[in-house]
Order: structure tokens, then C-alpha cells, then sequence
């Protein structure tokens, strides 16, 4: 279900637009082309990337288009009406093809590739950043939580900390990382997402006791009773409180689900407050524990500090991204009519790698990710025996016998997706999968073990030829 907005051609940055008018001008209109989407670093100082974002791109791709007004628009804005006529009738009609959506990803490895005419492959390119950036980055941040909190549960509670309606965004991405629910609604009717939420302090505010105030929550939400603890004092009133009420509840053949606790030392209060309830029979509620968490925080009360945290609400951290602002996702001109094109510099580290390729994932023999190859489209997975250190060639490593997957699928053509519109938490079903296929050295999060992408001898000799030819012509 695609999030509803005024979301079509001009989701672009204008400098698309010129461009795409001066192909028109230029008689470019009907050049075939290959841009590669890919990321330079893994955010977080992280020794990965969960992929995301590739449903919803692709969604919103089958809405790019331009009415009348937004023709007005821009003939206001000075661009030429041969061209306007020409956007008119624009559809994006060229071909996708990218890794699965929850697929382990690493930087400089080609995640994409766009194939059409220059225009429209041109016109695309932001909203393809904008959201396989941003959804990549938030489910990259949300999966490192999961990797903290081992297997217990977690909610995103972001909504009023999101950078506005990028919240829906963020929630959908947050679950293909791990959580388990969120509290935005919109996001978990768009997206078939459990939803999650119990009570505020206002709620408990505006009664004159905090006991009425958990009695009146309990008899409107019998079933699924959780109370916030901390409002005035967390282990001399709300958690007594909560004790008294969660009798009550026993008494009518009803149970306290959980008390979340949202303030203070949640180590030592939540240590407590497991004390006292299970000291009062109830041994069966939860502890919830939220304020501004992140994966390092919930990874020293739980392995440090013994906490006893049932589960998590994970809001400011993990809807922002925080400490990284965006992933450095790039998408580059490859090819045009069959002829490899590539970025040049004098840094081979910044040379951009040309021509059509594909992604294959090598297996060791316990079956574990090991090397990722970048190869040439039409090259021979089964034939290709190395592949080399995209700038020390003399680093290389030998695949002979290894097990190997390719990792593109054909994903856009003819105007429609080819994509099964599954629930993130499916996505993250998958993800799952791939994450127990790779080796513990890359999830630590201080200083992971750098994983290993190559690309082959024949992508090797094609960069090498084009930037010789590159440096005699400029």
C-alpha cells in the first residue's frame, strides 16, 4: 500500500530536470544507458548494512509522473515547453534489477542497476536515493539493536522524534531491522506492522492518584494492561501501585501484561522492581524499559548490569538513525549505447568501476559468507577463479571450488514491479537468515573484521584500459 501523498516527477532535485532537458535538446533522448547504486562506508562504524528500502522506491516508481499543474510548475520555473510535452506522457519504462530487500550488504558493491534511456534513468535517481539511503541506514541502526538485545523483544516508539513523515518510512525500515511493533499507527496499517502503545504520564497526571489512574486504565484495557511506572516515584508509588492493581486484576481472571519503566537507573530499578513483583506473586509481568536507548546502552545492561529488561521501547536513537546522519549511497552513469563509461581520478579509490555488472556472494566450507565478487554482466560466474582488491590487485583470493549465489534478481520492467509485497517482518525473517551465515568477526561493533569484495580480472582490465584511455584524452 503506498503511503499517500503528492509524491511523483517532482520528487526530484531540479538539477535532474535541467539535465534531463538538455539530453532532450541535445537529440540524448533515446541513448541507452546503466547507473549503479551502491554506498561508500557502512554506517555506525558498523561491518555491514542491512539493504531496505526497495519496495517502497519501486511502489512509489509506478507514481513518477508529472500532471498538469506540475507542467505549469515548471514552465514557470523556465524549462522548455518541447520538453514539458515530453513529460507529459512520462512513465518510467527501463529496467531494475538489485539484491533482495534484508540482504547483508558492503560498501562499493553495486546494490542496483537502472537500465533505460538517459532521461529516465536520470529523473529517478533521487528518489532512488532518498529512499534506499534512508530506509538502509534505520534498518542497518535497528538490526544492531536486535544484535544487542539477543532475542528480546522490541518496539519502535520514534513517531515524535522522527524527521517528519520520513517517520513511515523509518517505522517500515525498523522493523525489517528487528522490531517487533511500533507505535505509529499510520505506518502499521500502510505496512502491516503490529502495533504497539500503553499509556503516557499525562494519563496518570490527570487523576488525582496514580492508583485511580491505573485502576481506570485497567478496567478500559483489561487484556492488555501495561502501566508507567515512573510518573512520580518508581519503586515507592508506581510500582505498589501497580502491584495493588495487578491483584485486582488476578482476582477478576485478568493479568498485568508489564510496567514500563521510562526514567532513572534502569538497571537498578528494574532489578527492584522484579524483586517486589515476583515477591507479590506476580512473577509472570514484564518490565518494559525505554529513554533514549541505543544498541550500546541496552548491550551494558544486559551483559553488564544483569538488568532485569524484558523487552524495549527504542524511540529518538533508532528513528533518526543517530550517530549517523545518512548513508553515503551514490548512483553513477555506467554505460551508454554499450560502451563502459566510469568516473576518472588521480585517487583509484574514487574511480568509479564501469560498464554492466552483476554480484556474486561466495560461501566458505562451513558455508558462511566469505567474498563478495563484482563482476561484469556477461561474464561466466562459474569461470571467473579470483578476484582482486578493487585498488591492491596484488590482494586477490582464489574461489576455485567455492560455493557461490548471485545476488541480483530482476526487480522493474515494462512500467510494473516484479516484486511479492511482503510485511518487513518477513523482510526480517529473511535477514535473519543471512545474518547467521555471517561470521561473528563483522557484527562486534568495536572494530568488526572488514569484509572482503573483489572484483574480477575482466571488470579489473576493462577500469584499467578505459582510464588509460581516461588520462591520454584529458
Amino acid at each position: 500500500m503506498q503511503i499517500p501523498s503528492d509524491i511523483n516527477g517532482l520528487y526530484t532535485d531540479f538539477y535532474e530536470l535541467t539535465m534531463a532537458q538538455g539530453y532532450f535538446s541535445c537529440g540524448k533522448k533515446d541513448q541507452q544507458v546503466s547507473f549503479d547504486y551502491y554506498f561508500r562506508t557502512n554506517p555506525y562504524k558498523s561491518g555491514f548494512t542491512v539493504f531496505a528500502g526497495l519496495y517502497d522506491f519501486v511502489d512509489l516508481l509506478k507514481g513518477f509522473s508529472y500532471s498538469e499543474s506540475d507542467i505549469e510548475f515548471l514552465a514557470q520555473k523556465g524549462l522548455d515547453p518541447k520538453f514539458l510535452d515530453y513529460l507529459r506522457n512520462f512513465r518510467f519504462s527501463g529496467t531494475i534489477y538489485s539484491v533482495r530487500e534484508g540482504e547483508i550488504v558492503f560498501p562499493n558493491e553495486p546494490l542496483a542497476r537502472v537500465e533505460g534511456n538517459i532521461i529516465e534513468c536520470q529523473l529517478i535517481e533521487s528518489l532512488l536515493l532518498n529512499i534506499l539511503n534512508f530506509e538502509s541506514l534505520i534498518a542497518t541502526k535497528a538490526f544492531r539493536i536486535k544484535l544487542a538485545s539477543g532475542n528480546k523483544f522490541f518496539a519502535d516508539f520514534g513517531l515524535r522524534r522522527a524527521q517528519g513523515l520520513g517517520s513511515l518510512h523509518a517505522s517500515r525500515a525498523a522493523c525489517i531491522g528487528g522490531a517487533g511493533a511500533t507505535s505509529n499507527v499510520l505506518a502499521a496499517k500502510l505496512f502491516d506492522i503490529p502495533v504497539s502503545g500503553t499509556m503516557a504520564h499525562s494519563w496518570v497526571q490527570s487523576f488525582d492518584s496514580e492508583l485511580d489512574a491505573f485502576r481506570a486504565y485497567a478496567k478500559t484495557h483489561p487484556d492488555t494492561t501495561i502501566f508507567l511506572v515512573d510518573t512520580y516515584d518508581t519503586l515507592r508509588s508506581g510500582v505498589p501501585n501497580a502491584i495493588i492493581v495487578g491483584k485486582e486484576l488476578a482476582e477478576k481472571g485478568k493479568q498485568l501484561k508489564a510496567i514500563r519503566l521510562d526514567s532513572g537507573d534502569l538497571a537498578y530499578l528494574s532489578k527492584k522492581a522484579r524483586k517486589m513483583l515476583d515477591n507479590a506473586g506476580l512473577a509472570d509481568v514484564q518490565i518494559i524499559a525505554s529513554n533514549q536507548l541505543n544498541e550500546y546502552v541496552i548491550k551494558t545492561l544486559l551483559k553488564d548490569q544483569n538488568a532485569a529488561i524484558d523487552s524495549f521501547g527504542i524511540g529518538t536513537e533508532m528513528i533518526t538513525g543517530k550517530d549517523n546522519a545518512a548513508l553515503d549511497g551514490v548512483y553513477k552513469l555506467t554505460e551508454i549505447d554499450g560502451e563502459p563509461k566510469m568516473k576518472f581520478s588521480e585517487n583509484i579509490e574514487k574511480v568509479t568501476l564501469p560498464g554492466k555488472k552483476q554480484l556474486v556472494r561466495y560461501f566458505d566450507e562451513e558455508g558462511k559468507f566469505y567474498r563478495d565478487g563484482i563482476l561484469l554482466f556477461d561474464e561466466n560466474p562459474g569461470e571467473n577463479e579470483c578476484i582482486y582488491h578493487p585498488v591492491y590487485p596484488e590482494k586477490n583470493t582464489n574461489l576455485t571450488g567455492l560455493k557461490k549465489e548471485l545476488l541480483f534478481s530482476k526487480v522493474f520492467e515494462n512500467g510494473k514491479s516484479l516484486l511479492e509485497n511482503i510485511s518487513p517482518l518477513e523482510i526480517h525473517a529473511f535477514l535473519e537468515t543471512r545474518a547467521a551465515l555471517l561470521p561473528e568477526e563483522h557484527k562486534r561493533f568495536i572494530s568488526p573484521h572488514i569484509y572482503k569484495v573483489g572484483i574480477s580480472n575482466k571488470l579489473m582490465q576493462t577500469r584499467n584500459h578505459l582510464s588509460a584511455m581516461l588520462k591520454t584524452k584529458h
